[in-house]
């Protein structure tokens, strides 16, 4: 009897362990994101929402991985409200996707110590002032910026460039800078004609800043942010080509875009959440470069061979190439 009972608790008691690692391993990572911007604005937060729809699949789908985000937030305040509300639910992670809101996650990150936070691109994890709990990360744009530059340094035939960003800062401005060095490195008698509208949300501002430059002579068009849909539309329009960033817009208009930079978040996402499973609550900056695969070219091969194979054929009809 006292062996049959022995039995019984060992069975009960394995029944109540398999129960408890089962439920353990049943509870999903959970990520919480904050964004100025929309999932479907074909730049900074579209390819940071594609990132973590692709961790979730690696990682084996929702029950695994869970997500949710808040988009618009322009407004610091508003941000900040939708920050606190995400950290009083306990998500793992927190995501303020914006160089704006570092300034907030100084003053939430100490309220949460139990809860990861990280903002993007300032990356300052804030370890000097004693905050644990705080990841960043950057994308040094620049590298990106001056192969995107170089190609447009090819491309163009007028010899004028244009550019639109919305404020000259953090990684936009790193992109800009490397594009106008990458132009000279490939087309020193090239002139950028560069716009800085001001603003991250005012399309009609892009738009029209993008048609000047089309007007000044610019055959060839650069943009970055979300602003970017807009200088698309107006190059369309115009025939002129386009060299976008931060995320693909080559299936957004075809016959446009001739290349894209690709910010692949994951590279920084990813060892991020490993960290946190392994227990490390923040501290850490990650970096993308075009060394570890964060920034990535991709090219419209069909339009890309239009416009040097074609440009030159009609180039030799037209006369204004010699072959003899």
């Amino acid at each position: 009897m006292k062996l049959r009972n022995l039995i019984v608790g060992l069975v009960a008691l394995a029944l109540i362990l398999t129960g408890l690692t089962s439920g353990a391993e049943a509870k999903p990572f959970r990520v919480a994101w904050v964004m100025p911007s929309t999932i479907n604005d074909y730049g900074w937060c579209q390819s940071f929402y594609e990132a973590l729809v692709e961790i979730q699949k690696e990682m084996g789908g929702k029950d695994k991985f869970e997500f949710t985000y808040s988009e618009l937030l322009f407004m610091l305040d508003d941000a900040d409200a939708a920050i606190r509300d995400y950290a009083s639910q306990g998500y793992d992670l927190v995501v303020a996707h914006g160089s704006q809101y570092g300034s907030l996650l100084k003053n939430i990150a100490p309220d949460f110590p139990e809860i990861s936070f990280c903002w993007g691109t300032g990356g300052d994890p804030f370890t000097d002032l004693g905050i644990k709990n705080v990841f960043g990360y950057s994308n040094l744009a620049d590298q990106s910026g001056f192969a995107m530059g170089a190609l447009a340094g090819k491309l163009t035939n007028s010899g004028i460039i244009g550019w639109v960003g919305p404020v000259e800062a953090s990684s936009t401005k790193s992109f800009a800078d490397g594009f106008k060095k990458g132009v000279k490195y490939t087309n020193p008698t090239a002139k950028v004609n560069v716009t800085w509208t001001g603003s991250y949300s005012d399309l009609a501002l892009a738009s029209e800043a993008a048609q000047a430059h089309i007007a000044a002579g610019a055959d060839v068009l650069a943009g970055h942010a979300q602003i970017q849909v807009a200088i698309i539309n107006a190059c369309a329009q115009k025939g002129v080509y386009f060299l976008g960033a931060q995320s693909n817009q080559i299936p957004f208009k075809p016959d446009t875009v001739v290349a894209s930079q690709v910010n692949m978040w994951k590279v920084a996402l990813a060892p991020m959440i490993k960290a946190i499973q392994g227990g490390k609550l923040g501290g850490e900056k990650f970096e993308l470069t075009l060394e570890n695969g964060g920034q990535v070219i991709v090219v419209n091969d069909p339009l890309l061979q239009k416009a040097f194979i074609g440009d030159t054929v009609q180039k030799i009809i037209d006369g204004k190439i010699k072959t003899d």
